[in-house]
């Protein structure tokens, strides 16, 4: 006898299970009901239609509710919601929105893919005229009709996550002034402070205001436009606001109807498996284990999703496989700068109490030599015994690549000493004989053999500081009461060098690496290489002082 299966939303993760599972059975009943109006949409591409940049709002519609009925024979009824889950009975309640009539729908087995609700903090005047969330195409069409009727010349962008960045950078695009909102002391809280700082510096030059650490009072609505009040007192005067504040997994019907839920999801078991063996759970909703703190995490990420909506399918089908996890690869671009993150940051691992180290490099994206190299910053965590905990890549070109590379070792747990043993793709327009991901492995790699140690920059408060650059670098900047020693002048000058602890540093960590290397075989028994160089330096000051 078939089997019936019915799905609760679509998108990413809801409309993948309902094509894999026809696929897999093709007498399989398979219902998806979707509340809005489109089944499945590139919810990721929607700041750039509001920029502009993608053009044609059609091709934001990655399947049709006409095209999964046609093709896989899924019974799709969008405009109709999930009231609730009578477990008990394996019945779903469901209301036709546009008619307003309620009915039963028996299953098997069900699948929830409801995703999350954009949080919309309860605040004064929060529903003013002019003020946006933005996840569904229903939020952008509005966004786009407001600004085409009221032409705003000023945006308040609550929130700097990625969605938050994106819609800085497509508003932007088409001439508002844009403000930048955020609680937190830096944007990308997934970034490490140092790592922020590029982006920081990015964001102001090219004309966003950054108003950080600073919380949101409430809004007001006034003849021309709006004003909002920050926490600090002070007031920003805007003419729309998108809150971009975060997200919130809508666990409401797995809640109403009894299912286990933890403290940022649905709980779901290695086969994406609710507490009810009849109903599996998937995409944004669910909190799903992170293989490196071994603990329960959200991940509202579209690539999980996806994955996660085959994975169902298969289980269902009785093809048994596990999801293993997400360690939240992500990227995001802001004005031409690209950033990529995997795996867990410094703050992170520091609230596990985990024993780790870093390295912070910054090479080229290709060869110096071929015209269009382009630096890039890239830090790595790691353990002692050299397995990759973590990788964030800050810059302009090949930041993909990298990022996609570095999570993949961390994914499948490889080391440091692997990184330098990858044989990537090599020519002048695409790498280095020697790829930068090739070089965090080696300089992570002298740190775990104890050829070096390393410290940050937050962390040469009364040390003696030498600089091995040349002078005229040194003139240019340095770090306030380092003692300049060019590196070849060093081994002739030893004597003015104290025998206590040393902070080697230079513009980028090549050349002070080499330093302490003649310092340590010199019978310098305590010194330590400056992770980043100057370069990691200079940009986390300039960004206090901004």
């Amino acid at each position: 006898m078939a089997i019936k299966v019915v799905i609760v939303g679509g998108v990413a993760g809801g409309a993948t299970a309902a094509a894999r599972l026809r696929r897999f059975d093709e007498d399989a009943q398979i219902v998806l009901l979707e509340r809005g109006e489109y089944v499945s949409f590139a919810n990721c591409d929607l700041p750039y239609h509001i920029g502009g940049v993608i053009p044609n709002r059609e091709a934001l519609l990655v399947q049709t509710a006409e095209g999964m009925r046609t093709r896989y024979r899924i019974d799709v009824r969008t405009g109709h919601e999930v009231l609730r889950i009578h477990r008990r009975e394996k019945q779903v309640e469901v209301i036709h929105r546009q008619t307003g009539e309620v009915y039963k729908e028996d299953y098997d087995y069900l699948v929830l893919s409801p995703g999350v609700e954009p949080i919309r903090p309860d605040l004064p005047g929060i529903d003013a005229r002019g003020i946006f969330t933005l996840r569904t195409m229903e939020h952008m069409d509005s966004i786009k009709e407001f600004i085409k009727t009221s032409q705003p010349q000023r945006a308040v962008v609550v929130g700097a996550g990625f969605i938050g960045l994106e819609m800085a950078e497509n508003l932007h695009e088409i001439g508002l002034k844009v403000d930048i909102v955020e609680m937190a002391p830096q944007v990308l809280a997934q970034l490490d402070k140092e790592m922020a700082a590029h982006v920081h510096a990015r964001l102001r030059k090219v004309g966003v205001d950054l108003n950080l650490g600073r919380a949101v009072k409430g809004f007001q609505e006034l003849r021309d436009g709006l004003e909002v009040e920050l926490a600090d007192g002070s007031v920003l005067k805007t003419d729309m606001v998108i809150l971009a504040a975060g997200v919130r997994p809508d666990t409401r019907l797995a809640k109403e109807c009894g299912l286990l839920i933890g403290c940022s999801g649905i709980q779901v078991d290695d086969y994406l498996q609710t507490s009810d063996p009849a109903i599996y759970a998937l995409g944004d909703a669910i909190e799903v284990r992170d293989p490196i703190l071994n603990r329960s995490i959200p991940i509202p990420l579209a690539g999980p999703a996806n994955k996660q909506g085959r994975i169902v399918a298969n289980n269902i089908c009785g093809r048994r496989e596990r999801y293993n996890g997400s360690v939240g690869t992500a990227i995001v671009q802001v004005f031409g700068l690209h950033v990529g993150v995997a795996g867990s940051n410094r703050r992170s691992l520091e609230e596990e109490k985990i024993d780790f180290s870093s390295v912070v490099i910054h090479p080229l994206s290709h060869a110096g030599y071929y015209p269009g190299a382009k630096p890039l910053a890239i830090k790595v965590h790691f353990t002692r015994g050299g397995r990759l905990l973590g990788a964030q890549v800050v810059g302009e070109q090949g930041v993909d690549k990298r990022i996609d590379l570095l999570a993949t070792a961390i994914k499948v747990g490889l080391t440091v000493y692997d990184l330098q043993g990858l044989e990537l793709a090599y020519a002048p327009p695409f790498s280095s004989a020697k790829d930068p991901v090739n070089m965090v492995g080696y300089v992570a790699g002298n740190v775990c053999n104890g050829d070096v140690d390393v410290v940050n920059w937050d962390q040469i408060q009364d040390r003696f500081v030498l600089d091995v650059r040349e002078p005229s670098e040194y003139a240019a900047g340095h770090i306030p009461g380092a003692v300049n020693i060019p590196l070849g002048q060093l081994r002739d000058r030893l004597a003015e060098l104290p025998d206590g602890e040393i902070v080697v540093y230079c513009r980028v960590g090549l050349r002070s690496y080499v330093a302490t290397r003649i310092l340590m075989q010199r019978g310098f028994r305590s010194v330590l290489n400056l992770n980043g160089g100057y370069t990691t330096y200079s940009a986390v000051m300039a960004d206090e002082d901004s």
